[in-house]
């Protein structure tokens, strides 16, 4: 088995790093039949979104924090463990961000897209699903959505619901809503079209972010599922993102 060891910057992640290749070796991703990553889970994020055009699948060992994403870090029985490994396969949402002078950006993100109050005041978005406006003002600190895969990261701290991995849903949840107040926010189908529109941008500025990229002074942005990209994620058997999120909702 060719495995590709990467690491994020941390220490001990380096050293980790420096250890299994001592034992197992090292290809370039572009040969590895496997990915390992050492670190958090953002830098599982990082590495998905690095290694989306290849074949090879990637799994994570925590060197970070909570790594939710990853599985246990442990330096014995690597290619046993990689062999029993269970594979997930997720789908990112694309975003289209249009900017006050008219230029457009885009980014993929396998979290979250979020659109966050740039300034002192709230700020007011209008929600239109596969073209049908739904929500015609939304006074908050910001709105996002989120895939199953990212329903226990941002969506979770900002009360949205836990969804489990095949659901093949989509969250659309606000954060700190004033009007409508404290409203809950959506469940939508993995196959919607959701659009944001800014209102009032120049007095109430909004970013949109994608996996913490940040983008600037938006007017509007469309985020929708994009199925043609697949990310393959290994976990331990029965420490796969279905049985992770469900014991998420039990702690």
């Amino acid at each position: 088995m060719k495995i590709a060891f990467a690491a994020s910057r941390a220490t001990v992640a380096q050293t980790a790093r420096a250890a299994l290749i001592g034992r197992y070796g090292n290809v370039p991703v572009e040969e590895a039949d496997v990915i390992v990553a050492l670190g958090g889970d953002g830098f599982m994020l990082q590495t998905l979104h690095d290694t989306q055009h290849l074949p090879a699948p990637v799994y994570g060992m925590n060197r970070g924090t909570i790594g939710f994403l990853m599985n246990a870090y442990s330096e014995s029985d690597l290619i046993e463990r990689l062999n029993a490994a269970e594979r997930e396969v997720i789908n990112p949402l694309r975003m289209r961000a249009t900017h006050v002078d008219g230029s457009v950006s885009e980014a993929l993100a396998i979290n979250e897209v979020s659109l966050l109050r740039a300034g002192p005041q709230a700020a007011k978005l209008q929600i239109t699903v596969d073209g049908r406006l739904r929500m015609q003002e939304l006074v908050c600190d910001g709105a996002l959505v989120a895939t199953p895969a990212g329903s226990t990261a941002y969506n979770y701290s900002a009360h949205g619901p836990i969804l489990p991995i095949g659901s093949d849903v989509l969250a659309l949840t606000a954060m700190s809503a004033f009007r409508p107040r404290r409203w809950r926010g959506a469940l939508l189908p993995k196959s919607a079209k959701v659009r944001f529109d800014v209102l009032e941008q120049e007095k109430r500025p909004v970013m949109a972010d994608a996996d913490g990229n940040s983008y600037r002074d938006v007017v509007s942005v469309e985020i929708m599922s994009e199925p043609s990209i697949k990310h393959a994620i290994l976990f331990d058997p029965g420490h796969g993102l279905e049985e992770r999120l469900i014991s998420e909702q039990f702690t």
